[in-house]
């Protein structure tokens, strides 16, 4: 018997129907990321792994998927591997000998390698959008998947905070198009948690202070300090934080609180300012749906970013992980040996942005409305009558198309319900020799004779 086919775990097909709802989101964003100014670019799937690991902190890395390389080099003859290497099964110093390239794990570190081997080709300031696909070996769920689209834009070569402004705006500009409104940008800033670690006195432990930190709202704030407690920050330490767990109110509430509790901080002040900048200059602009709110205790566990820190939630009567997320990153490209360019971005999460819509029903209803009308085919004579009709539909924008056989009219007729066609079109001997066609309205049953010109005017 043959064994039935499968996909892997964290993968998914997708459906006509599924593509053309996928369509429309990636067509939204586009059409955004071009408004704000942003050029597309695309790089490869894969990179060289040195590219991709130690950017990502250590549980970033863990989730890379790694391709192994063609080639036989267990073969002892081959002394790929020597016997030494081999014998100590340690598994990270034998992935160099076995796994010179990885999947990309996001667009934004293949970004910063793309900006420095273009550099000399590039104007800066240099904004580009990219949407691609991105590979995580991470354990799937609701709304996490091991392949999935990001769809980012970036602006590099400019430390303006204007750009954090704007990136706000962009963030709002997409979800209003989108008709998903009630949506949060909460924002941080990574030299807020760098003057919060030197306030504890626990500098020496930032990245993993704010990877237990970035898991407040999922597990709570007792498991959040025993994971400090178990990376070595102390009682006394975890409780000079205190103030930081009962952190509420309005965005320039919160702001004075920090100053409080950052007073002994320059670096911790100079993230407050940042952040007073960029409130400022939305409070101005002005935001269509979307709401922007101060959370301190946002991380996103990345060791790349530098200044802001933006992370979008959904509205709060879906149940869903962040659908956006992004940063500032002063030294990223530093790393590929090209310095003092900094760089912004943010990231859409396409997947999880479907999901949402797709339990708020805000899909568009014609979204799936591939073909605008069907012809029924009687038959071969009129069938090349109707291809003549097609032909000039299609000139003029209009999808159409032929039943391929000649078969029932009902198995037509329940094809073109399937389909969601709004349209068919009749074409039998008396129309053939009247040079007319007989439009029917799959919705209202209405039928109405038309030459082809008034038909071309119909469906248009």
């Amino acid at each position: 018997m043959a064994q039935k086919p499968s996909i892997p775990k964290g993968t998914r097909d997708f459906n006509p129907e599924q593509v053309a709802k996928r369509n429309y989101i990636f067509n939204t964003i586009r059409g955004q990321f071009e408004r704000f100014g942003f050029q597309p670019i695309e790089t490869p799937s894969f990179e060289n792994s040195e590219t991709l690991m130690g950017k990502y902190g250590d549980e970033g890395d863990r989730l890379i998927f790694k391709i192994l390389n063609s080639g036989d080099y267990l073969n002892p003859n081959k002394g790929a591997i020597s016997d030494a290497d081999y014998g100590d099964r340690d598994s990270k110093k034998l992935s160099k000998f076995i796994s010179e390239k990885a999947l990309r794990y996001d667009l934004t570190v293949p970004f910063a390698r793309y900006v420095v081997q273009h550099q000399n080709e590039i104007e800066f300031p240099f904004k580009r959008y990219q949407i691609q696909p991105v590979w995580r070996a991470d354990r799937p769920q609701k709304g996490r998947f091991r392949e999935f689209y990001q769809c980012d834009a970036d602006v590099v070569g400019s430390r303006s905070l204007w750009q954090e402004v704007e990136f706000v705006q962009l963030y709002d500009a997409v979800f209003s198009a989108l008709k998903l409104e009630g949506v949060t940008i909460k924002i941080n800033n990574r030299k807020i948690l760098s003057g919060i670690a030197e306030v504890i006195g626990a500098q020496d432990k930032l990245i993993d202070f704010t990877v237990a930190l970035d898991k407040l709202d999922k597990i709570g704030e007792e498991k959040v300090k025993e994971e400090m407690l178990d990376i070595g920050i102390s009682q006394s330490e975890i409780e000079k934080l205190q103030p930081l767990f009962n952190l509420s109110g309005s965005f320039e509430s919160q702001i004075e609180s920090l100053k409080t509790i950052l007073s002994s901080s320059e670096e911790g002040k100079k993230g407050i300012e940042e952040l007073e900048f960029i409130d400022k200059g939305i409070s101005e602009l002005a935001l269509q749906t979307a709401k922007l709110e101060l959370d301190v205790t946002l991380a996103r566990g990345l060791n790349y970013y530098t200044g802001a820190i933006y992370e979008v939630a959904a509205p709060k009567n879906v149940k869903m992980g962040s659908i956006g997320g992004g940063g500032r990153y002063d030294d990223l490209t530093g790393i590929f040996g090209l310095k003092d360019v900094s760089g912004v971005g943010i990231s859409f999460g396409l997947d999880r942005i479907y999901l949402v819509l797709e339990e708020l029903d805000l899909f568009p209803k014609t979204i799936t409305n591939t073909v605008e009308a069907l012809f029924i085919n009687f038959g071969d004579t009129e069938a090349l009558f109707c291809l003549k009709a097609v032909k000039a539909l299609r000139n003029n924008n209009v999808s159409a198309e032929l039943y391929p056989n000649s078969a029932k009219m009902k198995k037509q007729m329940n094809y073109a319900n399937k389909r969601h066609i709004p349209f068919v079109i009749l074409v039998g001997e008396s129309e053939v020799n009247l040079n007319t066609y007989t439009l029917k309205n799959m919705t209202s049953g209405e039928q109405q004779s038309l030459s082809l010109e008034q038909l071309i005017a119909a469906l248009k």
